[in-house]
This record gives structure tokens, sequence and C-alpha cells, in this order.
């Protein structure tokens, strides 16, 4: 049994997992962050400091366990946020040397890469494509443990440059669940959008650019109504998705695999998820998708990453200390 802690940005996440019984609990503090329209660092980490103990009581008691139960202890060590990371990270070093167990270190980003998998069969070679409000990066993923970054994004994140948008189109945060729900009933190709870096000899991405158009667009229309605002919306959702969906395309055709996974918070997005799945069909690539429950910052994907590979279990609980520049590769 794995007991899982995931503090790396806003989202408070403890998890058990032991084969196919596991409890997945998330604490989130959009509402207290959404005043400032983004995230602030200090007050997320308070806010881990007093949720953290309830919720491990809670995760064990919701699969019916006990700390005598527990095999091992997993934690994000990092990217993320350095306050909050070291909330997660002294919890779980502090209680697994409590009851004696051996901790295991766990990359967020492995986390997310692995999380479309739980509950599947792992085949590989696949690309995975992980997408947040603080990651856009490409993997050509070979084996556990073997990964080689294809493409990042050169500015903004996707989900940051949704949540940037949002701001100047006067949505409140987070902006990615909003500008998906306006666009839902807007034309997504109302305004013709640029999508820039068409340098088709690397796979990174670049959002900032469409983001300024969207922001020069707003400054030249006087007065935005509210079908303005959708389309605007819609039609950058299109734009950014398209710039996604043309690089995984392109890497699967470089590279022949035809497995692709998706991770991240903008995952969750129903439009990103139609239209990969449409693409996908055409050009026979199997597309692997994560439960709605696990886009999001969450311990489960931190235990099932965790589990894949036991070995990097260590009881040198001062090895573990919290990298929130932590790179995959």
């Amino acid at each position: 049994m794995i007991l899982a802690f995931d503090t790396s940005c806003d989202d408070t996440s403890v998890a058990c997992l032991k084969g196919d019984k596991f409890s997945n609990l998330i604490s989130s503090q959009i509402d207290i962050h959404a005043e400032f329209g983004g995230v602030i660092p200090e007050i997320a980490a308070r806010k881990h400091a007093e949720v953290i103990g309830h919720l491990t009581k809670k995760a064990l008691k919701d699969i019916d366990a006990t700390l005598d139960d527990i095999d091992y202890i997993a934690v994000t060590i990092g990217p993320g946020l350095a306050p909050s990371l070291l909330v997660g990270v002294s919890f779980a070093k502090a209680l697994a040397y409590s009851i004696k167990k051996p901790i295991i270190p766990v990359n967020h980003i492995e986390g997310h890469m692995f999380a479309p998998f739980f509950g599947r069969k792992i085949e590989y070679p696949f690309l995975s494509l992980i997408i947040s409000g603080g990651h856009t990066h490409l993997f050509l993923v070979e084996g556990f443990g073997k990964y080689k970054l294809l493409g990042k994004t050169l500015d903004d994140a996707v989900g940051e440059a949704f949540d940037k948008v949002a701001r100047i189109l006067g949505l409140s945060y987070p902006g990615g669940p909003v500008i998906d729900r306006l666009s839902k009933t807007a034309d997504p190709y109302r305004f013709n959008i640029p999508q820039g870096l068409k340098d088709k000899k690397t796979f990174n991405f670049s959002f900032s650019g469409v983001k300024t158009h969207v922001k020069n667009l707003v400054k030249k229309m006087d007065k935005l109504s509210k079908t303005d605002i959708n389309n605007i919306a819609a039609s950058f959702q299109r734009a950014s998705i398209e710039i996604l969906l043309k690089r995984c395309i392109e890497a699967s055709r470089t590279f022949g695999v035809k497995i692709l996974s998706i991770s991240g918070g903008v995952s969750a997005n129903s439009y990103l998820r139609a239209v990969f799945e449409e693409t996908a069909q055409k050009n026979n690539i199997k597309l692997v998708l994560p439960q709605l429950s696990m886009t999001t910052d969450n311990a489960l994907m931190i235990a099932y990453a965790a589990s894949l590979d036991l070995g990097r279990a260590t009881h040198d609980y001062s090895s573990v200390e919290a990298y929130p520049s932590l790179k995959l590769v």
C-alpha cells in the first residue's frame, strides 16, 4: 500500500493505493486565489499545512486502512512552488520517519505522464503531451524512466495563456474552464488568430503570440458584447489547441509512434478532447486520456508513478528534498 502526497501548487492532495483499491482526496484553493487572479505561493503553503493532516486521516479511513497498513510513502518533490512543495515533502518525511517506512520521491511531471494509464495496460513507446497552467511538454516515452523531451513551450504554458486571455476578456479565474464553457455556444472561426512558430524543425510550442493577438484585438474593438467575448474566447481556444494538435501529429509521423497520451489540467478541456479524438481516428493513432478526476494535480497519479518503480524507495529521509525547478530529463 502506498500513501502519497502532492502539494506542488494550490491543490492539497492525499491518496492511498493498493492494487485496484484506492482513495484520492483533493482540497482545492481556487476560491481563495480567485480574487488575486492567480496563485499566491505563501497563502497556498499555509492552506496546505492546515488541511494535509486531516486529508491523510480521511484518505486512510476511506479504504479502511491505518498507518500500520502502509508499505511506502510517496511524495511530489518538484517541479512546483517552493513553499507548497516544502509542506508536502516535510510532512511526508516526518510521517515516514515516525512509522519507519521507506519514502519514494516522485517528479510531478512523471505523475502526469502516467496518469492516463491508471487502470490500463501501458504500451511503449508512446508520445506524452503534458499540458497545464505551468507545463506544456511533449515527450517520447520508450519505457519507464526512458524519456526524450521533443518539445516545450518557449514562453507561456498553454494553461497560463488561457488564464491570461480570460483576464483580458474580463472573465473569472481559472480561465480554462470558463473559456471552455463559453466556447460551446460560440463561433470558433469568427476571428482568425495567427498561431505563429511555424518552424517544423522542432516540436516546440509558443502561445505568447496568440495571447498578444487577442490583447490587441480587444484594444481595437470599442465595446465588447457578450457575443464578441464568447467568439474571441472560442477562436483563441481553437487556435491554441490546433497548435498542440499539429505538433503531436508531426511528432507521430516523424517517430512512427501511434500511441498518444494527454495529461494535465488542460486535458480536461472538452473541445480539445473532441478534436484530438477525431484527428487521432483519422490518423490511426491510439489516444489515451486520463479520467477527469486525474487531469488536475492529484496524489493518486503520484502513488501510481511510485508503484511503477518501487526500487526508488529509500530510508535516507535526508536525501529527499523539494526541487521547485526539477526537470524530468
